[in-house]
């Protein structure tokens, strides 16, 4: 059975499922880079704050000049074009998967699954051969055209996305979720005002139906998508589920990026009608790469096994958040913080008061409220800003108190912990407090 099903991924796939993605996924790339500039994104996020907040081990990545980060935005824009047209599409690949990964390093607090997504789908992209087919490359001989890929590579994409939507169920499968309906239940009156339905909004019982339904779906949108009778249902669910969670919540342009790339579960008649114009035989050539094969076994293997990385830590997820960046949890949580710092001259005994504005704008702040790494390197950064006379590091110490799923607040950790006395690493946080469900 495992020699019969090892021979069908290497079977003669239509090539046209990856043109798809490719042409989606680099015109919406287009648009992504379009709306940064449009949105101001770019502006208020990497060019005015004073400090940015690192992922651990990556604090060698640091933001350019002005001139710099938007070259690296234009970059990423032409890099983006060139994948979608197929043009120079290695290097293109290449270039975008760079560029785009470094502004997504540049701050920890603008972290969003879909990034994290969107670099793993251009890393894909990037060792398949989706340019063999309706692209400048073949136009321009560059390469062969080719009409047909092993089946793995046809799947490998649709294996992602599977692995997010299910993945992100998984993740809805604890008590705040399906027992109380946290955080729907908190966030659904806030569209109370919408006609027709607006009364249920501010219901319990609809929390809970919103909640259980979103789990279920995430759960089997991948299955459901696999079924041939029943996958044009299951897509117009999926575009109904991202319609009305991109109108209620501010995701950006993920309910878009997952809208088009579930195209590639379709079948190859249905990419055919698609390109059929293009006039590319299907079984004109198939394409071996045994060696990349099983790279992609280790890829895949390290997805499947790091988002379980959060069973190593002691405690609650949500509270610390060990292990809960990188794992495709999605909206899980409504956790706010306010986090007052303090500097002290240890031999004066001398003691102010930070202004957190001074140096963070307002998604850093918010950000940085609630999550302890972040907590700890914004201590450190003030530490070096605020070097007492002799040269010695003062005293850096911050009273945080922290709100999950709408319980009263509690302190993240003693407010006369020296936070410079402390490093980041992947051991547990053990100076955090640890949290009462029931306070």
């Amino acid at each position: 059975m495992i020699s019969s099903w090892r021979q069908r991924l290497f079977e003669a796939a239509d090539i046209r499922p990856l043109v798809t993605l490719r042409v989606a996924f680099g015109l919406m790339m287009v648009a992504a880079v379009v709306r940064s500039y449009w949105m101001g994104f770019v502006e208020a996020q990497y060019l005015q704050p004073d400090f940015h907040f690192n992922y651990y081990g990556w604090e060698w990545v640091k933001p350019l000049p002005a001139f710099g980060i938007h070259a690296v935005m234009a970059l990423m824009g032409i890099a983006a074009l060139g994948v979608a047209l197929g043009a120079f599409y290695r290097w293109s690949c290449a270039v975008f998967l760079l560029t785009f990964s470094y502004i997504e390093l540049l701050d920890a607090a603008y972290y969003l699954n879909h990034y994290y997504f969107v670099s793993l789908m251009a890393f894909t992209l990037l060792i398949l051969p989706a340019h063999r087919a309706f692209s400048v490359d073949v136009k321009w001989r560059r390469v062969k055209a080719a009409g047909c890929v092993p089946f793995w590579m046809r799947a490998l994409p649709a294996f992602w996305l599977g692995m997010v939507y299910f993945y992100a169920g998984l993740a809805k499968i604890n008590a705040d979720w399906l027992h109380h309906g946290l955080p729907l239940r908190m966030w659904l009156p806030a569209f109370s005002h919408w006609p027709v339905v607006g009364s249920w909004m501010t219901k319990p019982e609809t929390a809970l139906v919103f909640s259980w339904a979103g789990m279920l779906f995430d759960v089997s949108i991948p299955f459901l998508l696999l079924n041939k009778r029943i996958r044009p249902l299951a897509y117009l669910m999926l575009l109904a589920f991202h319609l009305l969670t991109g109108l209620m919540f501010p995701i950006g342009i993920f309910p878009v990026v997952m809208s088009i790339s579930a195209l590639v579960f379709f079948s190859d008649q249905f990419h055919a009608r698609i390109w059929q114009w293009h006039g590319v035989k299907p079984a004109e050539l198939a394409l071996q790469h045994r060696y990349l094969f099983r790279f992609t076994h280790l890829l895949i293997l390290f997805q499947l096994v790091w988002p379980w990385r959060y069973l190593a830590y002691p405690g609650p997820l949500f509270w610390k958040e060990e292990g809960y960046r990188f794992s495709w949890r999605v909206m899980l949580m409504e956790k706010a913080g306010t986090a007052q710092f303090y500097i002290r001259d240890p031999k004066s005994g001398k003691e102010w008061q930070v202004r957190n504005r001074d140096y963070l704008n307002d998604t850093q702040e918010k950000q940085m409220s609630f999550q302890p790494d972040l907590l700890l390197q914004f201590a450190h950064y003030l530490g070096k800003r605020h070097l007492l006379p002799d040269g010695s590091t003062p005293i850096v110490r911050a009273e945080v108190w922290v709100t999950l799923n709408g319980r009263r607040g509690q302190l993240l950790f003693s407010p006369h912990l020296n936070l410079m006395n402390l490093r980041d690493s992947f051991a547990p946080k053990s100076w955090l407090n640890p949290w009462n469900p029931n306070f």
